[in-house]
């Protein structure tokens, strides 16, 4: 038993997996919900299954990258569920997440996530779901992935697709708007699992990709 928990993008979504296959979920699409629901949620899935936090052979959690806040919730909970019920820790790629999503089979498979203006969290995957190159911040521009489009259909599939549509205009671009969903982590979880790919419950980071800026609002407090 797997408790999964994704908190990187804007939908926020818990699942509990038996042997790969989920047994139960909770979604939820409020916006910057995670710090107050991350926890509900996961009570919730237990509460469903009849178990508690002990009873599961592990938790893995969403690593980014992502939005800051939702990373840090999401990890947060994950070691605190890990420490406190003596469970190992494991972590899946949010774009790793993305392309679990998807049935379709292109020649390739572009995960967006969103970052700002036209710049997105980014790389390339095979149809078979082998991440071709590094994950990078990307801004997106009319040549963007022109190699790949090249060679047959590339799926953009994410919470930044649709905003490169008019950009990328080749014909063989097809545009998805999607969120990694916990479900969707539940079969890497298992592999991992029983390939005792574990992280270190003390040390673990997400990966943020790039550093957290904070900014000065310019409204008026008086």
């Amino acid at each position: 038993m797997i408790l999964c928990i994704e908190t990187s993008t804007a939908v926020l979504s818990v699942a509990l997996a038996r042997d790969g296959a989920v047994v139960c979920e909770r979604v939820c699409t409020e916006p910057r919900s995670q710090a107050a629901l991350t926890a509900p949620l996961v009570k919730e899935v237990l509460s469903d299954a009849g178990i508690t936090a002990g009873a599961c052979d592990a938790v893995c959690v969403s690593a980014g990258p992502g939005s800051y806040t939702g990373l840090r919730v999401g990890v947060s909970t994950a070691k605190g569920l890990a420490f406190g019920a003596g469970i190992p820790l494991l972590s899946m790629g949010t774009l790793d997440i993305l392309v679990e999503g998807v049935e379709e089979t292109p020649a390739f498979i572009v995960p967006m996530i969103d970052a700002r203006r036209m710049e997105v969290y980014t790389a390339v995957y095979s149809a078979g779901g082998d991440r071709l190159t590094e994950v990078e911040a990307r801004v997106i521009g009319p040549d963007a992935f022109a190699e790949y489009l090249e060679q047959g259909e590339v799926l953009f599939v994410g919470d930044g697709a649709l905003k490169c549509q008019e950009v990328i205009t080749h014909p063989n671009a097809r545009f998805r708007e999607a969120f990694p969903l916990a479900r969707h982590m539940a079969r890497r979880a298992q592999e991992d699992f029983d390939a005792g790919k574990f992280q270190d419950v003390a040390y673990f980071e997400p990966f943020y990709l790039k550093d957290f800026i904070a900014t000065v609002s310019k409204k008026s407090l008086w």
